[in-house]
Parts: C-alpha cells; sequence; structure tokens
C-alpha cells in the first residue's frame, strides 16, 4: 500500500467549510480552495519532504491591449502543466494538471507574470484535487455532501498573539522546539477520544508560543483533522 492509514484517512476526511471560498464568473458563484491551502495540506497530509510539484510548461494563449482603470493597460493569458509527485511508502505517486491564469495591469511585464502566477497555481490545485476532498475534490460535487460545517477547532488552538515574534526553523531545530513539535504531533495522532484530545490544548495552546509560523498551522491542522476523526468514530460507535 502506498500511503499509510493515516494518511488514507486524512485523503478521505471530508473538507471544512471555512476552506471554501466563492468567486464570481459568468454571472455565476463559484467554490474554489486558495492555493495555500493545497500547499498547506500537502505538507500536513504527505510530509514536508515526501512530496514536490514541478511545472512542465508554460504558454502564453492571448496578449492584447485593454482598458485599465481610467488609462490603457494589458490582458494577458496564460496555460501551465503541473506535476506533483508524492514519496509514500516507498512508492512514487505522480499526478498531473493543467490550469489557466489571466494577469491585467497597466504594465506589460506585471500582468505577464501574474497570469502565470494564477496559471500555475490553477494547475496545482487542479492535480493535487486528485488526491481527495481537503484539496478542493468534494467542490467538483454540486451539491458538496463531503464539505461540512464543523467546530471552530482554530478558536482551541489559538494563533500567537500579534505580538509574539516567531522564532526561525533553524533557532528551533537549535532549541529543541523541533523535537518538541514532533513529540506533540504524536501525541496528538495518538489520542484514543475527543476527551483525551481536548486535554492537550492548553499544553499545544502554551507552547506554541513563539514557535515558526509553519510548525504552529501544522500542528492546528493535525489537531482538527484528528478531532474530526474521534467525533466520526464515537459518532459511529453511539450508534
Amino acid at each position: 500500500m502506498a500511503f499509510t492509514d493515516q494518511q488514507i484517512t486524512e485523503l478521505l476526511a471530508p473538507l471544512r467549510r471555512e476552506y471554501v471560498k466563492q468567486r464570481a464568473q459568468a454571472g455565476r458563484q463559484l467554490s474554489y480552495v486558495e492555493g495555500w491551502h493545497v500547499v498547506s495540506e500537502s505538507n500536513r497530509i504527505f510530509g514536508f519532504s515526501e512530496w514536490c510539484s514541478e511545472t512542465l510548461d508554460v504558454t502564453k494563449v492571448s496578449e492584447h491591449q485593454r482598458p485599465v482603470g481610467n488609462g490603457q493597460g494589458w490582458g494577458v493569458t496564460y496555460t501551465a502543466r503541473v506535476r506533483i509527485t508524492v514519496y509514500a511508502g516507498g512508492t512514487t505517486v505522480v499526478r498531473e494538471g493543467i490550469g489557466a491564469g489571466h494577469g491585467i495591469d497597466r504594465d506589460l511585464g506585471l500582468a505577464h507574470e501574474s497570469a502565470i502566477k494564477e496559471a500555475e497555481t490553477d494547475a496545482r490545485k487542479r492535480a493535487l484535487m486528485t488526491f481527495g476532498n481537503p484539496f478542493g475534490l468534494a467542490l467538483y460535487d454540486k451539491e458538496q455532501r463531503n464539505v461540512i460545517d464543523a467546530e471552530p477547532v482554530r478558536e482551541a488552538l489559538p494563533a500567537p498573539p500579534p505580538e509574539t515574534k516567531p522564532m526561525s526553523a533553524y533557532r528551533a531545530r537549535k532549541t529543541g522546539v523541533d523535537k518538541r513539535f514532533k513529540e506533540l504531533t504524536q501525541l496528538v495522532r495518538s489520542a484514543a477520544s475527543t476527551e483525551a484530545l481536548r486535554e492537550l490544548r492548553p499544553v499545544i495552546a502554551k507552547e506554541i508560543q513563539g514557535w515558526p509560523s509553519s510548525y504552529v498551522e501544522h500542528l492546528r491542522g493535525e489537531y482538527e483533522s484528528r478531532l474530526y476523526q474521534l467525533r466520526d468514530l464515537e459518532s459511529k460507535e453511539a450508534t
């Protein structure tokens, strides 16, 4: 089996509605997840060093002058093809996606830059979407049956106060925070009940103060994912 049982559980989990955004397009409201979210979920589920994204092709589709604000500017469109490679238990899993991006700016160079970035992000999201609901697959179902409204777990594991300056990842390794981060992650993953998991809240909330933001976001993601899993398990046992 390529993925661990934990990873399969994560990939099968529903998408939390708080990560779903809306935009108007051609008179319709479209649902989507943002580019940073799929990267964050990849780091959390696959592991920071266990996946990579490679841009295989970028093609300019159109470039034309158009009104921008009160003057003239440029409209540019690109398509991109991105390959996602995941290393799972000795197996290499490869997915590809094609996306499009549009750039509008008075400066031609900035219009190109915006269009290329958007095309790459769109292609990356389409490739990762094939791995499951957390990456936006749930949004391809018009009824969104695998998109859930859940308890705001972020309140249980709050972000550090704005005045707290996070340490660097280098200092985290030097001071032992990196080791403690891994220990807390394992404690969250091995919690046997929602009650046991919630007992970890004050410990985690206290210790993450000043930690690197990537560590904090990863741990908060682990917590909310485990809470969902335990709730689902306890709900099935109750019935």
